[in-house]
């Protein structure tokens, strides 16, 4: 199964667009967000081409995504959206993997889930990519679709046949685990 990966759209109708035309591109069999969907918050400035009316007509154009609740995320946000959006966390396996899904406000690399030898646990939030393995787990991020942090790109993440793979919007690979 291939599986799309991306976090933290804030509401940007340009890389929201983007990320469209990476699913288009990509083909995945599923498409995960973690959450952050439609506002910028206050601690992010405003990214480019902010509206949330728009990026939420896309996003119901598709209606098939597995997502869960950012820290900018709210009731009133799932009453618009055709999708659930609400769930602090969700627990994906594949292939033998098990993969831990939250935003990272709740559940975080300094604070993760219980998790079990080689389990995986994925966040966004942070707007950085990484992956850092821990004593019994692996902590991953892809990184933001519309507002990188720290020097990053504005990206999202293949999970294929137990490799994961950080990408940019153009589909350049930046990153790979396992390499």
């Amino acid at each position: 199964m291939k599986w799309m990966i991306a976090s933290d759209i804030h509401g940007s109708a340009k890389y929201c667009r983007m990320l469209l035309e990476v699913q288009r591109r990509e083909k995945p069999d599923k498409a995960v967000l973690l959450g952050d969907l439609l506002y910028h918050g206050p601690r992010n400035d405003l990214p480019e081409e902010y509206s949330p009316k728009a990026v939420l007509a896309m996003l119901n154009e598709k209606k098939n995504y597995i997502c869960v609740r950012g820290n900018c995320d709210t009731e009133v946000d799932q009453m618009v959206l055709d999708f659930p959006i609400l769930a602090d966390y969700l627990v994906l396996a594949d292939g033998g993997q098990t993969v831990y899904v939250t935003h990272g406000h709740h559940y975080s690399e300094d604070s993760p889930l219980p998790l079990s030898e080689g389990e995986i646990l994925l966040c966004g939030h942070t707007h950085v990519p990484a992956l850092r393995k821990h004593e019994g787990y692996i902590y991953m991020n892809p990184g933001s679709v519309s507002i990188p942090k720290e020097g990053s790109w504005h990206g999202y993440m293949i999970w294929e046949n137990g490799c994961f793979i950080w990408k940019d919007l153009e589909g350049r690979e930046k990153m790979r685990y396992p390499d």
